[in-house]
């Protein structure tokens, strides 16, 4: 029998824990509903706000990180593009018309205000009567909109969040998670004031602000607009590493609430990593932008071949198994000390020294 990738997240139930996540694989209902259909677990739609008109997309506005020996190889990816340009009373329409015709499942609508109270309440007063199942506060988006103090603008202060997640909780009747960004030198800060003021979960992490690179040809930075750019959002493999590193933080830091992550995830091993590090569910958004959306298939299938290789019968067993085996750097020392005494008697220092000479070898080997 094959383990279970059921997963129960405040209240909801989830057949699988991946979600797409917010950003252009939630553009519209016909491109959500789709992606019910082709196995996905859940769906976070594009970030949505009371007035459409105020955003406005430029073109082109992606850029790509592709590997200089083989450019069908993209590592990264980053892009200046807004929050969703739809008109708002379009989308309640289409939350009505989703959940009218997938019940059962996940919908979350990403949502996103000005540093307004009456703004945050209109809205997750008027999205939720549509019977959407959760929201997410996009307090994160690294580019766009930071005059309105938007994003992560408004994400990256503690005492910020903590005052509009308090906004959002007082008037919402589902599950509220609040998405973090990465941009920020305090992990943790953001997170705790989240919680703090009642958030259900935590969705962790939004992309990276950055410079994909520069064209060598124009000597113009890319993604290029009329001559000139604006630091964006970077996503892809590439940044996978680093989301890691904040969902453990995050993990640790609120140990009892739950967490949706996101960052370079690609495959099944890859959302492995993430449960491994406290995630109850997972995100893809640019995985499954240049993979297509039936990888969720393959994705599932990997998840459930790393379950099986530890023998676990559910996700619930697999959570949070790396997260004891972070420690600081004197403790490492430490611990390699009490190791090398109790396995390496009779060893003489020149014997380390030939060890790590041959580590150093095979870094530089190539």
């Amino acid at each position: 029998m094959a383990p279970s990738l059921r997963v129960v997240v405040n209240g909801m139930e989830f057949e699988n824990p991946f979600l797409l996540g917010s950003g252009p694989p939630g553009t519209n209902a016909k491109v959500i509903m789709k992606s019910f259909d082709l196995g996905w677990g859940g769906n976070v739609c594009k970030t949505i706000s009371l007035d459409h008109t105020k955003v406005i997309n430029t073109n082109p506005r992606y850029a790509k990180l592709r590997d200089p020996d083989d450019a069908k190889k993209v590592f990264g990816f980053e892009n200046i593009e807004l929050i969703s340009d739809r008109p708002f009373e379009t989308w309640l329409e289409e939350f009505r018309e989703i959940k009218k015709r997938y019940p059962k499942h996940i919908l979350v609508a990403s949502i996103m205000e000005e540093y307004r109270k009456e703004a945050w309440v209109e809205i997750v007063e008027r999205v939720q009567e549509t019977g959407v199942d959760a929201f997410e506060m996009n307090l994160s988006c690294p580019h766009g909109l930071p005059e309105r103090r938007m994003g992560a603008a408004m994400g990256a202060d503690p005492e910020i969040v903590r005052e509009v997640v308090g906004w959002v909780k007082s008037v919402a009747k589902i599950p509220v998670w609040a998405k973090m960004t990465p941009n920020v030198g305090d992990v943790a800060a953001s997170p705790k004031a989240a919680v703090a003021a009642g958030v259900d979960g935590i969705s962790a992490i939004n992309t990276i602000l950055s410079v994909v690179g520069v064209d060598l040809d124009t000597l113009r930075p890319m993604p290029t607009v009329e001559g000139y750019t604006t630091p964006g959002g970077y996503s892809g493999m590439a940044a996978r590493p680093i989301a890691l590193r904040h969902v453990m933080e995050i993990a640790k830091a609120v140990p009892n609430t739950p967490i949706s992550g996101m960052g370079g995830i690609y495959s099944g091993g890859d959302a492995a990593q993430f449960v491994a590090l406290g995630c109850h569910t997972v995100q893809v958004c640019t995985g499954a932008m240049l993979q297509g959306y039936k990888v969720v298939q393959k994705m599932k299938q990997e998840l459930e071949a790393v379950l099986a290789k530890h023998g676990f019968e559910s996700l619930e067993q697999l959570r949070g198994q790396a997260l004891p085996y972070f420690t600081t750097h004197h403790d490492l020392v430490s611990r390699q000390q009490a190791a090398k005494k109790e396995i390496g008697i009779g060893r003489d220092n020149e014997t380390w020294q030939g060890e790590i000479d041959k580590e150093t070898d095979s870094l530089t080997a190539n």
